[in-house]
């Protein structure tokens, strides 16, 4: 990415020597992801020139000094970066480390140095810089996965599926018989319906606008759903639960579905906020039900997920049967990433996923 709002480009790059602490990754594929996109168009703001890509999935093939439990040949997911030993990551929370930003919305290593030599391109977007063939990353950001899993849909784990999942696994601790409404059915909320299934919800309502995804909602586990152009998503709600959900998972990344999303809560429900806005976003809410009906608003990153231990998981529902997060992508190769780019903004495609020459 040369500018906000250009065309990306695909260019040879010379990459830096590992240092400490790094691992060098032959990428097979890589999911696009709504930040990616947003950093693209401008919305939200990212030094350029820089190489995007943060859901990456590859293969070992070198290691620096004093990295721990990983060799040349592993397989591996890549996630967001952390540091491991502020207060937020010694207590399970590595999403809302203090040196987040630096470390996943800046670029380049934490020194200010880049992983590639002499060009002036940011490397390190979110640790690793994914969209190419090799990634230079820090070892925190990689999590192992079997030799026989599919690298073609892992990458997605590391961000947006992790992000839907975690949301209902652990920030809201779903339980059997819940309620819970979902606005927007793209990657981080149709994860969310599956984790839902998962967690036996009692009525999981799917709001969106574009008749598909509804479609792929109902087969994933939504028990209704709701054609924001067509009804109005809280009348629906409430008249479904008999007077108000429990829960809310705003994962459009649209400010105005905030307002329905808290709208269609009954009495102290919680809506958890999953989805990214630029920084100018003010979504309007209506305080007085916030007020008397005791909702909560809980902000979101990353499902308050533990990549090592979540990613797993969610691999080993999938082994099962039961989280089939496969039927979200669309794939792309790497020239072509312009149109998976494309895709992701238009809602062609849910999870663009872009495919690395071998």
């Amino acid at each position: 990415m040369r500018s906000p709002g250009a065309a990306l480009s695909v260019e040879s790059l010379v990459l830096d020597d590992l240092r400490p602490g790094e691992v060098l990754v032959r990428v097979v594929a890589t999911g696009v992801c709504h930040t990616d996109v947003s950093c693209r168009a401008g919305t939200i703001p990212i030094a350029t020139p820089v190489v995007l890509g943060h859901e990456g999935a590859g293969i070992v093939e070198a290691v620096g000094a004093g990295v721990p439990g990983l060799r040349p040949g592993d397989r591996v997911a890549m996630t967001f970066g952390s540091c491991g030993a502020c207060r937020a990551c010694t207590h399970r929370l590595p999403s809302y480390c203090d040196d987040a930003v630096a470390l996943n919305l800046t670029g380049n290593r934490p020194d200010g140095t880049s992983a590639y030599r002499g060009a002036g391109v940011r490397s390190h977007y979110f640790g690793q810089s994914s969209f190419a063939t090799h990634s230079v990353v820090p070892h925190r950001n990689l999590v192992p996965v079997p030799d026989d899993v599919d690298l073609g849909i892992v990458g997605p784990l590391g961000c947006g599926i992790q992000t839907g999942a975690g949301t209902v696994f652990t920030t809201l601790d779903l339980s059997p018989g819940a309620t819970l409404v979902v606005f927007g059915a793209g990657a981080v909320g149709l994860a969310a319906v599956m984790a839902a299934a998962v967690r036996e919800v009692g009525t999981v309502i799917v709001v969106d606008l574009h008749p598909a995804r509804l479609e792929l909602a109902r087969e994933l586990g939504a028990t209704h759903v709701v054609n924001a152009r067509d009804a109005d998503p809280v009348a629906v709600v409430r008249e479904l639960t008999g007077g108000g959900a429990g829960f809310s998972i705003e994962a459009s990344g649209s400010p105005a579905a905030l307002g329905p999303a808290v709208d269609c809560l009954g009495l102290r429900g919680v809506c958890a906020v999953a989805g990214a806005w630029g920084p100018a976003s003010a979504p309007a809410l209506n305080w007085r039900h916030i007020r008397t009906r005791a909702i909560s608003i809980r902000g979101v990153s990353e499902g308050d997920a533990v990549p090592a231990e979540l990613i797993p998981a969610l691999l080993d529902l999938h082994r099962a049967g039961r989280f089939p997060f496969e039927a979200l992508i669309t794939y792309f190769d790497l020239p072509d990433i312009g149109s998976a780019f494309a895709a992701a903004e238009s809602g062609a495609a849910i999870k663009p996923v872009v495919r690395m020459p071998a």
